[in-house]
């Protein structure tokens, strides 16, 4: 068996140099066995990659990823004997990014499993540290969940429908689907479907010739034509008046359109990308949207999560946020601030998070931003904790102090480089005590792990 590796890992080695992202083969007890040089570019440090857990070297982890609070594509991958896709977040020299992993599962040719070939696929639509210069920020779990599905969904053509509140960034995700798709060098055309009359509809949509109507003194392009070869958002569609979605659900299906008072047809080349902010299902129950066109825009539904569903991005989105806010790039906010604003609901979601720093940006004189800056409505608010310490969907949700110890000893155990020993004297217990705690804690654990 293990000459038989050896020959596959070889066999394997030549394979991996072939692939242009970071790729390695992993033995079933998490050691790497062969990497390329795209993943010794990324990943490599002072010491040898090969041998070392995969979980160490991409995590920084002591433990395997689901052990770690995360799933294991590995595990995963093992025990259904088919490929699995998981975003990740990993370490890098630039530190943390999203990291869409792939893994694949080697047979021998008795057809039993011996190793597994990754690749990372580096994802670009998001970044997971604050930095200046627009774009996404987010490592929450309901983020990822959200940027997994952008990811998956940027390099096809399919029709994408964006659902979230009002401020959630749906413009900022429908530009990183156009951004990382192959219409990327044409143009990304927005139209404000709530501010647009029925009259002016199909003249913005499709355009018009010159004396079409009155007023129409010159022949204007319509923003389908200016959107050619790129990709045309539709930001609140659920406001498009029902007598004129006929003619959009005409376009999507023919790809074919005239400009008002043209008798000229013209064929569309977009991509469209959707999104509303309503409940698009039960306005077709009561007829105010037309099921054909609801079926026609929503393949691919995508979710955007409140803030306060990932209010553990809260510190990241604060930074973020203040880099590109004018006099907001040598602010910092107190941790009381943080504390005060985690409380809060938002329901304007990052909108109105963005105003609430603005403001705070022209009230601070010190460097520094205080609870004294924050609005009334927000130092008020009454605090909700969740299952990870934050602000809970369900108020009612409490933890017991054991689900908390126990949670807290997964995430250390992970991360810690030490002995059991030094661990027990960090957190300020006996070796004896600590041995006691994670013993319980192995028990409770389905398999047997931590």
């Amino acid at each position: 068996m293990h000459d038989e590796l050896q020959r596959i890992t070889t066999e394997m080695g030549e394979i991996l140099e072939g692939i242009s992202e970071p790729a390695t083969l992993i033995g079933p007890d998490y050691r790497i066995l062969a990497t390329n040089a795209s993943y010794r570019q990324v990943y490599g440090d002072d010491q040898p990659i090969t041998r070392r857990h995969c979980y160490e070297v991409s995590h920084g982890y002591q433990v395997p990823c689901d052990q770690a609070g995360e799933s294991c594509p590995l595990k995963r991958c093992n025990e259904s004997g088919q490929r699995q896709r998981l975003l990740h977040l990993h370490n890098t020299p630039e530190g943390e990014e999203h990291v869409d992993v792939e893994m694949q599962p080697v047979h021998n040719s008795q057809g039993d499993i011996v190793c597994f070939l990754e690749i990372m696929h580096r994802v670009r639509e998001a970044r997971a540290t604050a930095g200046a210069g627009e774009g996404m920020v987010g490592r929450s779990p309901a983020f990822n969940q959200m940027l997994e599905l952008v990811h998956r969904a940027a390099p096809s053509e399919i029709s994408v429908l964006l659902l979230g509140e009002s401020g959630t960034g749906k413009e900022l995700v429908a530009k990183a689907l156009h951004d990382s798709s192959l219409r990327c060098r044409k143009p990304f055309v927005t139209v404000e479907c709530s501010g647009l009359s029925e009259a002016l509809f199909e003249s913005e949509l499709f355009g018009h010739e010159r004396g079409a109507f009155t007023g129409a003194v010159n022949r204007k392009r319509g923003l389908v034509d200016v959107a050619r070869g790129g990709t045309l958002f539709l930001d609140e569609i659920g406001e498009i008046p029902l007598q004129q979605q006929v003619k959009l659900l005409r376009l999507i299906e023919t790809g074919v359109f005239r400009a008002v008072g043209s008798v000229e047809p013209q064929h569309s080349d977009v991509r469209l990308v959707c999104a509303t902010h309503r409940n698009l299902k039960k306005m077709v129950d009561e007829g105010r949207f037309r099921q054909d066109l609801y079926y026609r825009i929503s393949p691919f539904p995508i979710p955007l999560p409140s803030l306060k569903e990932r209010i553990e991005d809260l510190p990241l989105l604060v930074d973020a946020l203040l880099q590109r806010l004018p006099g907001g790039e040598d602010l910092t906010v107190s941790r009381r601030a943080i504390r005060v604003m985690a409380r809060y609901s938002f329901p304007g979601n990052i909108r109105e998070l963005r105003n609430i720093l603005e403001r705070a940006v022209l009230l601070s004189d010190n460097g520094v931003i205080d609870v004294d800056q924050l609005p009334e409505q927000v130092v008020g608010a009454r605090p909700e904790m969740s299952a990870e310490g934050g602000v809970a969907a369900d108020p009612q949700m409490i933890l017991s102090l054991e689900q908390v110890e126990a949670r807290y000893l997964r995430q250390v155990v992970a991360r810690f480089r030490g002995d059991n020993r030094d661990l027990a004297a960090q957190l300020g217990v006996s070796e004896r005590t600590l041995y006691r705690k994670l013993s319980q804690l192995k028990e409770r654990e389905p398999q047997g792990g931590i």
